[in-house]
């Protein structure tokens, strides 16, 4: 099949690669003032780091609910199936390996949440209110089992979670959601279209995500290194294209590699002259063709900004940025990659040499994959949720001490997904639901609590109807504009840009949260 791609379209695409305005000596130059460039004090210096969680977490094994009335109603309805997927209740001992677990009768393994022992407790440090039409007296909360870095981070007030976050128009009870009543997101519960709702307030195909944008703003105030205002570590993300903005991606290697091989090594094919002829080849701009220039001028922005880079990273082994500590999966025993881990590491190097890079702004987006449970989910999630954790806690730890400076308060990070997932199970899993609850992270952020009004849990049944569901899902009651919106708040970005930014604000008379 033959696909119609214009010109620019094409350029766009190649200067995913990188882009400078010129190579070498401006950074050079910069190196020889580092001492300057440093002394432009932390507190100038910003980073959003957007981690997604793609397939759709599921949120109700993530961040629960642990009052009585609660509890009944979540432990009813997962507690079932082929392999039922309810945690234990806090307090609960994990249960050996091949015995009978008192709670459930079942026989422990890994793969069950019998061998895990109950949910972790977190006190936020705000009441939140009662559910209406419940029994609670009390609303308490947990972590999943293999949260324990999340909870201490909680507990120290360094992350905050923010209650049933979702894609929205504008606000939407259960009542309108049921008559169509209201403009709702194109295409709920699709994967494509949620992804891309969530990184750019629309559905599949759009080009221009609210961290590029954010990155459109502060183009300006990084100079002539603005190329490295928006930094994905995990591939092409709509998250990061902004109209001006063009994300620079790079992988977890020790360095970046360069955009043409060979042409910056001491030689090439046995040659020592080689390598220089060959850059002098893709540098020349002499062609008929305006189109053949155009891909060599950004060929060659290319390639001065990987030897940027790759300078810059050879000062940030200075920082002392250790990598990240072996993980091992929870549930076969087995050592593995965690590869979210790997990604920050990448992302606090490229902090590291913010200031030697004269930038004084950036966003980032990593990601980790394979929240899709419809299937195995205590296999699946459990593992992935403790890469989670102990990628968020390397990466405070890493801040804490990037050359002796603690770069927390610069760095707010915090995690989207697709949705959330069912309320019930559908035996050994779940499937697509709405409503999810999010953690931020970092040195500003008001953590040890919980942000938004956490949502009645249960289906309708009896006389109990729940207002915050329909059917399986919940219905949001913070919206990506509002949670977007607060962390560009704290980023600098005025009211004004942010209602451009996210157009459906001015939907919602609370525009932002207190999180951060």
């Amino acid at each position: 099949m033959t696909h119609s791609v214009s010109r620019r379209a094409f350029l766009e695409l190649s200067a995913l690669i990188g882009t400078v305005g010129r190579a070498g000596a401006p950074f050079a130059l910069q190196l020889a003032a580092m001492n300057s460039a440093a002394a432009q004090s932390v507190s100038s210096y910003k980073a959003l780091v957007a981690i997604f969680l793609f397939g759709g977490n599921d949120a109700h094994n993530t961040v629960l609910a642990t009052d009585t009335d609660t509890w009944a109603r979540y432990f009813a309805a997962r507690n079932i199936g082929s392999d039922p997927i309810a945690l234990m209740p806090v307090g609960t001992p994990p249960t050996a390996i091949g015995a009978v677990s008192p709670v459930t009768g079942r026989t422990a393994t890994l793969a069950r949440p019998e061998a895990w022992g109950g949910v972790l407790p977190i006190k936020p440090k705000t009441a939140q209110p009662i559910p209406a039409g419940t029994n609670a007296t009390t609303r308490t909360f947990a972590l999943h089992p293999m949260l324990g870095p999340v909870q201490t981070l909680f507990n120290a007030g360094r992350l905050a979670i923010v209650a049933n976050v979702g894609t929205l128009v504008q606000p939407t009870t259960k009542a309108q959601y049921a008559a169509k009543s209201v403009p709702l997101p194109a295409n709920l519960f699709s994967h494509n279209d949620q992804q891309s709702t969530w990184q750019a307030g629309a559905g599949e195909g759009t080009r221009v995500g609210w961290g590029g944008r954010m990155a459109d703003v502060i183009l300006s105030t990084n100079g002539q290194n603005s190329i490295f205002t928006g930094v994905s570590v995990a591939g092409n993300a709509v998250f990061l294209a902004g109209q001006s903005a063009i994300q620079y991606q790079v992988s977890t290697g020790t360095k970046p590699a360069n955009v043409v091989t060979g042409a910056t090594s001491s030689s090439l094919f046995g040659s020592s002259i080689a390598p220089a002829r060959l850059q002098s080849i893709v540098q020349d701009t002499s062609a008929a063709s305006d189109f053949a220039n155009d891909v060599s001028s950004v060929v060659i922005r290319s390639m001065n900004s990987a030897t940027v880079l790759n300078n810059a990273f050879g000062l940030a082994a200075a920082t002392g940025i250790a990598a990240p500590p072996s993980f091992t999966n929870p549930v076969t025993g087995l050592t593995e990659t965690n590869t979210l881990a790997a990604e920050l590491q990448t992302v606090a190097k490229m902090i590291a040499v913010s200031s030697s890079l004269g930038l004084r702004r950036q966003v980032f987006f990593v990601s980790l994959g394979g929240f899709d449970t419809h299937d195995i989910e205590n296999t699946i999630q459990p593992n992935l949720l403790a890469k989670v954790g102990q990628a968020m806690s390397y990466f405070d730890g890493a801040l804490s001490n990037i050359g002796g400076v603690d770069m927390r308060p610069s760095v707010t990070t915090f995690t989207m997904s697709d949705f959330s997932r069912t309320f019930t199970t559908n035996g050994d899993g779940t499937d697509h639901a709405w409503g999810s609850h999010h953690f931020v992270m970092g040195g500003a952020v008001n953590g040890g609590d919980i942000y938004g009004v956490y949502p009645t849990l249960g289906v309708d049944a009896g006389t109990f109807n729940n207002p915050n569901m329909s059917g399986n899902a919940l219905i949001p009651t913070i919206s990506v504009d509002q949670y977007g919106a607060t962390l560009g708040t704290w980023f600098g970005v005025d009211a004004t840009t942010l209602g451009t930014i996210f157009p459906n604000l001015g939907n919602y008379s609370q525009k932002t949260l207190s999180f951060v």
